[in-house]
């Protein structure tokens, strides 16, 4: 499977991630700690009112907590282990519609030991060709926090 990125930002849990693939999750940025994604909501993608399935803007969000917790480029012991999710939370503020493209941005809030606490807002915009690639990514739809631990990958 080929990795799906932007602006040259890759991650290495992306390369057997169907799920992601299949959502056409682009990365914008990483860093230790942190990550930005984006995706166009499709058609498949909506519930039965024709708004974004709760569902899929989970599977956004928690795909950004994911990238967030993983570093992209990890030390020989860092390889050894994984983090995954132990608890999320989320909350709905806005539906997002057909057409319009979904951006996560994940922070670390705290770490200690094999914990750590992450914040991810996602945001919905309509597309526009004319906008700068810095601008705001649109309205708050949702905000996710999720609780993460390290363990072996054994």
């Amino acid at each position: 499977m080929v990795e799906t990125t932007l602006s040259g930002a890759s991650h290495h849990i992306l390369t057997n991630d169907y799920a992601s693939e299949w959502m056409g999750i682009e990365v914008l940025k990483l860093d230790d700690g942190h990550a930005t994604i984006r995706m166009h909501l499709r058609q498949e993608m909506l519930n039965g009112f024709g708004m974004a399935h709760g569902g899929m803007i989970f599977a956004f969000g928690d795909t950004a907590f994911a990238l967030a917790c993983n570093p992209a480029n990890p030390t020989p012991k860092q390889a050894a282990n994984i983090t995954v999710a132990s608890g999320v939370d989320i909350n709905f503020i806005k539906p997002a519609f057909q057409g319009q493209v979904i951006t996560a941005v994940a922070n670390r809030r705290a770490s200690t030991g094999r914990s750590g606490l992450y914040d991810i807002q996602i945001y919905a915009a309509t597309p526009d060709d004319n906008a700068a690639p810095d601008t705001e990514p649109g309205e708050l739809i949702a905000e996710f926090r999720g609780r993460s631990r390290t363990i072996s990958k054994k």
